[in-house]
């Protein structure tokens, strides 16, 4: 239950944006709520948009390309639904707009805590 900004995310992604709220807490101090979506059809709209009324902020996680993706959708839904709420612009981590790439060039493609950290610090500084 952070109060200064959403991680929002799902599957996969969860690991490296747990670490990222830690690594927040851990250098920075900055309480992260995050929020697993579990299944994105359908969307828990309501708790996504609970929280960011709470915080004001956002960062969404998602491994797919950016364009048309989960994370557009929330932002979408984020938009129509919480907009007055926010403090800063929502920020999406998410992997390129190309075909996903072999396995072993998987992680220059994935979205990483580091990653995840620097979109938080944006949101949290704008």
């Amino acid at each position: 239950q952070g109060s200064e900004v959403t991680l929002i995310s799902y599957g996969a992604m969860m690991q490296p944006t747990l670490a990222a709220a830690d690594q927040l807490r851990a250098e920075d101090g900055v309480e992260a709520e995050v929020i697993d979506l579990l299944t994105v059809s359908p969307l828990d709209h309501e708790t996504i948009s609970d929280s960011v009324r709470q915080t004001g902020r956002a960062v969404i996680v998602n491994e797919a390309p950016r364009s048309f993706g989960v994370a557009a959708e929330v932002v979408a839904r984020l938009v129509e639904k919480s907009f007055w709420y926010l403090e800063a612009p929502l920020q999406r981590v998410t992997g390129a707009d190309v075909i996903v790439p072999m396995f072993a060039y998987e992680q220059t493609y994935l979205p990483d805590a580091g990653r995840v950290v620097q979109a938080a610090r944006a949101t949290l500084n704008a």
